[in-house]
């Protein structure tokens, strides 16, 4: 298969021996051929006790950054009444080994929660280039974005320990997912925990496009006094028209409802309504029938300028256009020009096809978008710089949700919640079945035979447990296996690395 040259092969072994990871020229003519990727944990690779010693309580579950674990059950103690507690967790390796990369000024209450695992935790406020990440990602086994870095696919070519990515954020869009996967790479969002920020954002910049509050607020400022009431109105009684009626979309449906407005939406599925809303079958029925058209759909090719002249057009004379969804999906010097011609009577934008990397005076003008100037130029018009979900509680809530899905993969194998990786999970291993357990995190490539290939080297072992999924080039594997010993482990970790298909392999014990 074609796509087989673009996978570069990468294994490493955790809590086992100090055995060198095994090099072995797959068929083919050298697809998966093997890559120089540097044992995860280099201290226990030295030492050749490492495994016997690896065996290392967990914080407490009641503790903070502690990771619940489903399907636990209450215990009682003998001081006292039924309290709830996890099983107590046997910790998968030396945690103190690994290294993470925070940038972006990422939410403290992440860097507390991955500290409190052991990790080495580096943290800066800025993002980084190119060429910084290239020069020290090798370094690290995850890091930890926002929007503004960039993790291309010169980046994961020299990220040879990074096992996760973190986006403290909803979209991924800053990241070469697919080159992320063929490393074995997987990656993290919080495509959910800001939504009510958006939502709330939205409805005040209704009552402020309604109202005119921009205009006027800077006309004083200025010193221009200037009360009027012409083209001023209240929300109660108008019509929000909703383009993605997902988490925000239908948070945004109840809030709206709740100031008495009317609510229609539309969405490529059908969805059921929250109260009183209204599903519309076109885009064109939502746009002629609503006063207020704000957007929350992703960035795809088929959303890009979504929103152009004709959709301007087919709204109503005098609406309001708001989207805090993604830079492209608004033609903007269209925008402008329905602006200009006084068709719409307000605009919201918060989010841009290029924003600057940094804050400052001068970074959002021409020279990064031509038409930056004509738009600031536009009368009751609210632009802000990508600030949707930029609250207190929805980035304690994006740094905890992304923090935990990295602390569950780097201690326990399980992936759900990845946006592009196959999302496998098991159990973790618990204190009492932890003696003589190991457990196979193999990353591989979607081909076939690669299963049938790896059951046969454990057809002589008691496996367990078994989970796993592909997606499209990539595929995940967990398996538990029982009652081996430390030479048996050698044996597995060897075995498993020399498959041709391979692509990252972890052994947790």
């Amino acid at each position: 298969m074609a796509h087989n040259q673009a996978f570069h092969r990468r294994t490493t072994l955790v809590n086992g021996p100090s055995t060198s990871p095994p090099t072995a020229s797959p068929p083919n003519g050298g697809a998966f051929a093997p890559g120089s990727f540097s044992a995860m944990m280099a201290a226990q690779a030295q030492s050749p006790s490492a495994y016997a010693h690896a065996a290392i309580e967990a914080s407490s579950p009641t503790a903070p950054g502690a990771i619940p674990i489903p399907g636990s059950r209450p215990r009682k103690h003998s001081a006292g009444g039924l309290t709830q507690h996890m099983p107590k967790l046997l910790t998968p390796f030396n945690t103190s080994s690994i290294r993470i990369l925070l940038l972006e000024a990422v939410s403290q209450l992440a860097v507390d929660q991955l500290q409190k695992q052991g990790y080495q935790v580096d943290y800066h406020k800025d993002a980084w280039s190119e060429e910084q990440l290239v020069e020290k990602i090798a370094d690290y086994h995850v890091i930890g974005i926002r929007s503004k870095t960039k993790l291309t696919e010169k980046v994961f070519k020299a990220a040879d320990k990074l096992l996760a990515v973190g986006c403290f954020c909803i979209g991924t869009n800053q990241v070469d997912l697919v080159a992320a996967a063929r490393r074995g790479v997987c990656v993290f969002n919080s495509p959910f925990a800001n939504s009510r920020s958006v939502a709330e954002l939205v409805i005040g910049e209704t009552i402020a496009l309604s109202r005119q509050l921009v205009d006027r607020a800077s006309e004083l400022r200025a010193g221009d006094w200037q009360k009027v009431s012409k083209g001023c109105y209240e929300i109660r009684g108008k019509t929000l028209g909703i383009v993605g009626y997902g988490h925000i979309g239908s948070q945004l449906s109840v809030l709206a409802e709740s100031m008495g407005m009317t609510v229609l939406y539309y969405d490529v599925l059908p969805l059921m309504p929250l109260g009183t809303a209204r599903q519309t079958e076109t885009l064109e029925e939502l746009l002629g029938a609503s006063d207020f058209v704000t957007l929350h759909v992703p960035e795809l090719p088929e959303t890009k300028n979504m929103m152009s002249t004709p959709q301007f057009k087919a709204m109503k004379k005098g609406s309001y256009l708001l989207n805090n969804a993604r830079g492209t999906v608004v033609d903007l010097p269209a925008l402008c020009e329905a602006m200009e011609s006084g068709h719409l009577a307000g605009a919201a934008v918060d989010v841009y096809p290029k924003e600057p990397k940094g804050n400052g005076k001068g970074e959002f003008s021409d020279s990064l978008n031509s038409w930056a100037s004509r738009l600031r130029a536009c009368k009751n018009i609210i632009l802000t710089p990508h600030i949707g979900g930029s609250t207190e509680e929805a980035q304690r809530m994006i740094g905890q949700e992304v923090a935990t899905a990295l602390i569950r993969y780097i201690n326990f194998g399980g992936s759900v919640g990845a946006v592009n990786f196959p999302e496998v999970d098991l159990r973790a291993i618990t204190e009492a079945e932890g003696t003589g357990v190991i457990r196979i995190c193999h990353v591989h490539a979607n081909q076939p035979g690669a299963l049938r290939a790896l059951n046969s080297l454990l057809g002589n072992y008691n496996v367990d447990k078994q989970n796993t999924d592909s997606k499209k080039d990539v595929a995940y594997l967990m398996v538990d296996i029982s009652g081996v010993g430390e030479k048996e482990t050698s044996d597995i970790y060897e075995q498993v690395s020399r498959l041709p298909t391979n692509i990252l392999t972890r052994l947790l014990a």
